[in-house]
């Protein structure tokens, strides 16, 4: 049998079933409508936003990558509980703005930004994180167009990446950013432009689970926002540290240590250059905050055998879920987290791949795993799965369609 991911703290059975918040899957299928469903725990995240916090420095500000989860319930909440939000296309824009936060609290990164959504960001008042020269030159043209000093940025492509990262977002040639030696340059005409200068962004990577890599790499992005601002020559007012805080997906991942990160960075912001003294720090997180707290809900339609082996074919699959099928940046293909949610907590009895309804070998959801033997009419559970599942998934791949969301 091949291992599954650890199922992350938090859920518990009610009768036999997993249950969410309290509530048992059968009850969430029904109030629903029936599945497939996306189900994420307001309580799983609202104890992660704090227990974050309680790790953290004080002076750290906390924001939220829209891009793992734009579901709107989601959205209000977090504005409940955070302090910002970034967002990456003029989509994202028009769903915070729809959840009703306040564009102040919004900053827009990502590349190929098209000049109505510049235009739509900068009359919203959203911070313009700038990816090359000529994206200013866009902004510095429409902002004056509309007669609106723009709030602007500049996203930083940092010569370090983050170790042991899944993603690498900085370090050599990359499409995100403006290569660390010309951003003073480009930070002197932002603010000669008029406009209002918002400092730096710097990501490095993400979906790191080694505590003193990304304390490291924070430390390396303090390092250079203090050089990049002194060579500017004004104190610099605000910088995105990044994110890069991973999950536990796969067998073998341990939790992040997140009160050695803090430590750490607390030590790192008590010898802070005079360039960064009155500086604002935030990390972007998206992930983190809200992975651990979905789970995604497929009914079993069929059990069959085949060449001795038992498949458990759902109504569900790699279209609302990619990244569980191993589809999604993953070279070797690992089992997420799963479950049988109908007999959550019954020993195991047989082994099992559960696939989806697609008609391609690809749409596995769990391969040869340990399960308690299940029927048609059961529900499959996989975790983690609050983020980079419902919107980072080919839902319209063989005209299935998306699957239901809910907050709890």
């Amino acid at each position: 049998m091949k291992p599954l991911g650890p199922i992350p703290q938090g859920y518990e059975a009610v009768e036999g079933a997993l249950a969410v918040d309290g509530i048992s899957v059968t009850d969430l299928i029904e109030r629903a409508g029936g599945t497939p469903l996306f189900v994420y725990s307001s309580g799983l995240i609202r104890s992660r936003v704090a227990e974050l916090r309680a790790a953290m420095p004080d002076r750290l500000a906390i924001h939220y990558a829209v891009k793992a989860n734009p579901y709107n319930p989601v959205l209000g909440l977090f504005s409940q509980l955070v302090d910002g939000f970034d967002i990456a296309s003029g989509g994202e824009l028009a769903m915070v703005r729809e959840a009703g936060i306040d564009c102040a609290r919004v900053s827009f990164a990502g590349p190929g930004k098209r000049d109505e959504e510049l235009e739509a960001a900068i009359l919203a008042g959203v911070t313009l994180n700038l990816e090359s020269e000529a994206e200013a030159d866009r902004a510095f043209s429409i902002a004056e167009a509309v007669g609106i000093a723009p709030r602007l940025a500049i996203r930083v492509n940092p010569d370090f990446d983050l170790k042991g990262s899944g993603m690498k977002m900085g370090g050599g040639a990359k499409p995100f950013g403006i290569d660390a030696e010309r951003v003073p340059a480009l930070a002197r005409r932002v603010i000669g432009s008029g406009a209002e200068w918002r400092g730096f962004h710097i990501f490095a990577g993400s979906q790191a689970l080694d505590a003193e890599a990304i304390a490291e790499t924070q430390a390396q992005t303090l390092l250079l926002a203090g050089q990049l601002a002194q060579e500017t020559g004004v104190p610099l007012p605000h910088c995105n540290l990044g994110g890069g805080f991973g999950i536990p997906y796969f067998p073998g991942d341990q939790p992040l240590d997140i009160a050695l990160i803090g430590s750490l960075l607390a030590e790192r912001f008590a010898e802070l250059p005079p360039a960064l003294a009155d500086t604002d720090f935030c990390i972007e997180l998206g992930r983190y905050l809200i992975g651990e707290a979905g789970v995604y809900l497929t009914r079993i339609v069929d059990r069959k055998e085949s060449h001795g082996e038992i498949f458990l074919i759902t109504d569900g699959g790699l279209h609302h879920q990619l990244a569980a099928s191993g589809n999604f940046g993953t070279v070797v293909r690992r089992n997420y987290p799963a479950a049988i949610a109908t007999r959550f907590g019954t020993e195991v009895e047989e082994e099992a791949s559960i696939v989806g309804c697609l008609c391609t070998p690809l749409d596995r959801l769990a391969d040869k795993a340990g399960f308690p033997r299940a029927e048609v009419g059961d529900v499959v559970a996989i975790f983690c799965a609050g983020a980079y599942g419902a919107s980072a998934s080919p839902s319209a791949f063989l005209g299935q369609g998306p699957a239901k969301e809910m907050l709890v």
